[in-house]
């Protein structure tokens, strides 16, 4: 589904107006260290054992004081555990990229992120409606060798021979929910 407007104007302006800032300006509860720059573009070197490579981007880099990194993805959502998972992939490719790349200076990353912000108050002052996100920090853990492994797998598939179809299969019925969507239009 396309990302809604409304999501993508709240997040660029939630983010630029920590540029230049000390994250825990936001909250206390965040970690330390100096926002450098927002949604940059990162691409890498081929990933080790592979023919791969990352490009992508990201929402927040942040200098600490040790003058290492912080990656922060940036997300407007209820703030749940299991967001962990789901990003864990997306944050731990990042800091490949910037630890590995293609072109511009190597960063170390010492530390992966999420802050989560979800509404929970809205309360009209002024002719405004001003609305409460308090920020929420999820702890991603750098696991380089488990993003590594995840990599030779996506590597041996892509350069292997197609595996067979599987009706439990996600990726397959994702594949064929294109050829359903457009059959509406014939």
């Amino acid at each position: 589904m396309p990302f809604p407007g409304v999501f993508s104007a709240l997040n660029a302006r939630l983010q630029g107006t920590l540029i230049g800032k000390e994250l825990r300006e936001l909250s206390p509860i965040l970690p330390e260290g100096i926002v450098e720059s927002q949604e940059g573009f990162v691409e890498s070197e081929s990933v080790t054992g592979t023919h791969l490579f990352i490009k992508g981007k990201y929402d927040l880099l942040v200098k600490q004081s040790d003058g290492t990194y912080l990656i922060v993805d940036f997300k407007i959502s209820e703030p749940h555990e299991d967001k962990i998972a789901k990003y864990q992939s997306q944050l731990l490719a990042y800091q490949y990229a910037f630890e590995h790349p293609v072109r511009n200076e190597r960063k170390e990353i010492t530390k992966l992120g999420l802050i989560i912000m979800y509404p929970d108050a809205v309360k009209f002052e002024n002719q405004q409606a001003v609305i409460h996100f308090p920020p929420r920090w999820l702890e991603i853990a750098l696991n380089k060798d488990t993003f590594l492994q995840f990599m030779k797998e996506i590597h041996a598939l892509i350069e292997g021979p197609v595996p067979s179809e599987n009706p439990n299969c996600a990726w397959c019925q994702y594949r064929h929910y294109g050829e359903q969507y457009a059959r509406i239009f014939e």
